[in-house]
């Protein structure tokens, strides 16, 4: 009787680091290791999946900025739903929108400023 043959495609919540390791071919969605890369917490992901999220970060990242600073600056520690129903939301939201119209003011500016010397 033929022996039973192993699988080539990694299946399972291990999968990408088995196929990254080279332990196996590739994962039940077609990935190989090619394909694979480890990201900056250590995990192992698709390579085209971490490319589609930072072009997509790429959109919300001056909101992000922004509100980072609207919390440094008004002291906020903690869960603060933004717009919420308190007034500390409500100032929170205010003033991150201030900060982003500022950094994007400010962003522009020193472009035009060196070329008109």
């Amino acid at each position: 009787m033929k022996a039973k043959g192993l699988s080539k495609i990694a299946t399972g919540r291990l999968a990408k680091v088995m196929v990254f390791k080279g332990r196996k071919e590739k994962t039940s969605g077609g990935i190989k290791a090619e394909g694979l890369m480890v990201n900056k917490r250590g995990k192992v992901v698709s390579k085209r999946a971490s490319a589609a999220g930072k072009r997509r970060y790429r959109n919300v990242e001056g909101w992000v900025e922004a509100f980072m600073a609207a919390r440094a600056a008004l002291h906020v520690r903690g869960f603060v739903a933004i717009n919420g129903k308190t007034l500390q939301g409500k100032a929170l939201y205010v003033k991150a929108k201030t900060i982003r119209a500022g950094l994007g003011a400010a962003g522009a500016a020193p472009e035009l400023g060196v070329s008109a010397q």
